[in-house]
This record gives structure tokens, sequence and C-alpha cells, in this order.
């Protein structure tokens, strides 16, 4: 598998507006991308840190992944994102190595990433987003 860097860490939160207070106006950073993806129900917002970026992730509907970690866990880390070099080969030995898959294929995620999740019960309870930039 060829993990070149975190990609990511996404962080579910009730309220990017609110949120994005301490992020800003505490810590300094400077949200440069603000964005929805209908088909998984969030709006997010991002925010770099050296190479790595914060996403912040708010549920755009009550039936959407996110808002429902978020009524049975409450807000904070949702996922750890790793940026890869050919997605569909790193899912397919990650399928080989017997973890669940929850993405057999790439899907279009955030900032025209292709995207696809491991199920956290197969990673040690960290749910994990392999992601590749195929427009560089």
């Amino acid at each position: 598998m060829d993990i070149s860097h975190i990609e990511h860490i996404g962080i579910a939160v009730k309220s990017i507006e609110e949120t994005s207070k301490y992020y800003e106006g505490v810590l300094g950073l400077k949200c440069y991308a603000i964005e929805e993806v209908a088909d998984q129900k969030v709006k997010t917002a991002f925010f770099k840190v050296g190479q790595t970026k914060i996403e912040l992730l708010e549920p755009t509907a009550e039936d959407s992944t996110v808002a429902k970690f978020i009524e049975n866990r409450g807000e904070g880390i949702h996922h750890i994102a790793f940026c890869v070099n050919g997605i569909e080969k790193c899912l397919s030995e990650v399928e080989l190595a017997g973890l669940r898959l929850i993405d057999k294929a790439p899907r279009k995620g955030a900032e025209g990433l292709s995207i696809a999740f491991l199920h956290p019960k197969s990673t040690f309870g960290v749910l994990t987003e392999m992601c590749e930039n195929k427009n560089k």
C-alpha cells in the first residue's frame, strides 16, 4: 500500500459556524473552504495545519451518518484519512488482508477526492478513510 501522508482528520460537529470560532479565534487557523457533499448529507469546512487538514463535518439531515454519530457519541473525532496512490489497489489489498470495507469502490468526496471508508470493526475502532487526488 502506498500511503503518502495523513490527508485529514474528520471531526463531527453540530455547527461549523460555532466550532469555527475555536479553530479560527483561539487556534488562529483559517478556514479555506466550505463545501456541501449532498450524497453524504454533510457540510464540510477545511483548515490546514502544515500538510494535514482538519475537516469539520456538520450533518445536513437527521438521518446522515454524521448526525447518528453525534447522537450516539457526541461531537468529536469521527475519522482519520490517509492519502494513497492507487485507491483501487489499496482497497483490494485491505480486503485481501481481511478488513471489512464500507465502500467496495471509491466514490466522490469533498474537494474532489476519490474516497473509500474501512469499517471501524476491522480497524481497531477507528473509522478509516482512504483518499486519492486523481486530479494531480
